[in-house]
């Protein structure tokens, strides 16, 4: 293992640092060198391994539990649970541009409230289109055309931005649309829990549904931080 990132003097942002730990502990995991069931070095070692402080370690830990791909055990340490999906790609390809945490960050803030605002005015042709949407990426999800699925859990989100009526909402949003998408199919991606986003947007239509715009916020709102959350992404809300 000599691929040691060496880079926190010269990388700013914390969130950059965390994020090439964890895909450089990813792929010492792909690679056997930490066979699925062993147990990592401990933070101490990992941390000077790869040149980097404690807390971008565990920010890097973290996004490994996130995926699934390491547990913490009291009192023993972090073990590997599973090897990663060599077909799953789920690196995040606007790293350079964007943090992923950022994007999640912004969606938690616009669109629990574009939710609200749509729950105030939504009409029943409004809601078969969203049923319809729901219906739709949940067959892509049981054929595993994830590209897809992201495609229409795009589109359900822009709609009910276009229902708000807030403009500068849906125009934030589909002017990032690339980068938006590309948050929203990862998630696809955690397995175990690829039928989650559907069960999400369903309690954010019948919040929608029942004209309770504090139920359609929280639903949005639950919905964004748990889908950050299979992405590998946490972040504190408040909430």
């Amino acid at each position: 293992m000599n691929d040691y990132l060496r880079m926190e003097p010269s990388v700013s942002s914390n969130v950059a640092v965390a994020s090439q730990a964890a895909r450089l502990i990813r792929d010492w995991i792909e690679a056997g060198t930490y066979p699925v069931g062993s147990l990592l070095p401990s933070q101490r070692d990992l941390s000077e391994q790869l040149g980097i402080s404690r807390t971008s370690l565990r920010e890097a830990l973290s996004t490994l539990q996130g995926l699934g791909l390491v547990v913490a055990r009291p009192g023993k340490g972090m073990y590997v649970t599973e090897a990663p999906e060599a077909s799953a790609g789920e690196a995040w390809r606007f790293a350079d541009s964007h943090a992923l945490t950022d994007v999640y960050q912004l969606r938690f803030a616009l669109e629990g409230f574009a939710a609200r605002l749509a729950a105030l005015v939504v009409q029943p042709e409004d809601l078969t289109l969203l049923q319809a949407n729901l219906q739709g990426m949940q067959q892509c999800i049981d054929a595993s055309d994830f590209l897809q699925a992201s495609h229409l859990d795009f589109d359900f989100h822009m709609q009910i931005a276009t229902i708000s009526g807030n403009h500068a909402i849906a125009d934030v949003l589909r002017g990032s649309g690339e980068v938006m998408q590309e948050s929203q199919r990862l998630p696809f991606y955690k397995r175990g829990a690829r039928h989650a986003t559907c069960e999400e947007h369903a309690a954010i239509i019948d919040g929608l549904a029942q004209g309770r715009p504090e139920l359609a916020q929280q639903a949005m709102a639950a919905h964004i931080v748990q889908a950050a959350q299979r992405a590998g992404v946490h972040f504190p809300t408040g909430l």
